[in-house]
């Protein structure tokens, strides 16, 4: 896939007013039609000022369906048959809930691409939530939603249950610290696939990353992560990187609702030192 960079990205922000306008009068209607682009509407898509803060801009060529969750919302990416990303609002209520576990995984009938049970079995590769259970525990049917394959993407072991679930713990007790905190996360899918399983030929990544934003703090913070979807994946604090490094390796564009100055102080450095000493108990 095409590389863009992050220049590419921000020569849109002229027109970043009207975009925002068009996306939520879209969204109301509840169905989206641009490009490549479709949208299934389950839960009710948000648009508030939050939901303007969750929008991420990629290039209308990216195959994309966009299903609103009950507490998340999927890009969904059909040739892949993964994420092209995934977006949620963390906050310490939903951080502190008590839903029990589903593990009821499932593929989901309206996401055209979406993986099937069959394709991990015996693959080798995990399931690996992008919005993760836990951070669902606050609703039933949120819970019920995230165990939809549309949500998830092959991950080792090691990525899966190690630093990619000791990131979503830390991450959970930050949002009971900071009140709210939103999270956007994905495959990077510009990266050569050399591997696929199952019979839908799902890709493998050979990276994940992760974004989390946390609007309330003064002065508000942005701390990103890249991990390798290896055996032996990166520490937490070696895979921290800057915004702008992640928006330059998948040709995202995040948090673009924020005021120019403030985007580019937050997105241009690697913030991991900063955001680990405000949150140091």
């Amino acid at each position: 896939m095409k590389r863009y960079t992050r220049s590419l990205v921000k020569r849109t922000r002229k027109i970043r007013n009207a975009v925002i306008a068009g996306a939520i009068l879209f969204a109301v209607a509840g169905v989206i039609m641009q490009g490549r682009t479709t949208r299934v509407k389950n839960a009710g898509p948000d648009t508030t000022a939050t939901a303007q803060l969750m929008q991420v801009r990629m290039d209308a060529a990216v195959p994309q369906q966009i299903i609103d969750y009950n507490g998340f919302t999927v890009n969904f990416n059909r040739e892949h048959h993964v994420p092209n990303y995934v977006v949620w609002e963390l906050t310490a209520q939903k951080a502190a809930g008590n839903e029990k576990r589903s593990n009821r995984f499932a593929a989901d009938p309206n996401v055209k691409g979406c993986a099937t049970l069959a394709d991990y079995k015996g693959s080798g590769f995990d399931r690996g939530h992008m919005a993760p259970a836990a951070d669902m525990k606050w609703s039933r049917q949120a819970m019920k939603d995230c165990f939809m394959l549309s949500n998830m993407a092959p991950q080792t072991s090691r990525l899966n249950s190690g630093r990619w679930n000791d990131l979503e713990n830390r991450t959970r007790l930050w949002a009971q610290a900071d009140s709210q905190l939103i999270v956007i996360c994905g495959p990077v899918l510009t990266d050569r696939i050399t591997k696929k399983i199952g019979h839908t030929g799902v890709s493998v990544p050979s990276r994940f990353f992760k974004i989390i934003y946390a609007p309330h703090l003064t002065p508000p913070q942005m701390i990103a992560f890249v991990f390798s979807n290896t055996a032996l994946p990166e520490t937490i604090k070696n895979a921290s990187c800057s915004v702008d490094q992640i928006e330059e390796m998948t040709g995202m564009d995040f948090f673009s609702a924020l005021s120019d100055s403030l985007e580019n102080a937050l997105e241009s450095t690697n913030n991991y030192s900063q955001w680990i000493r405000t949150h140091r108990k």
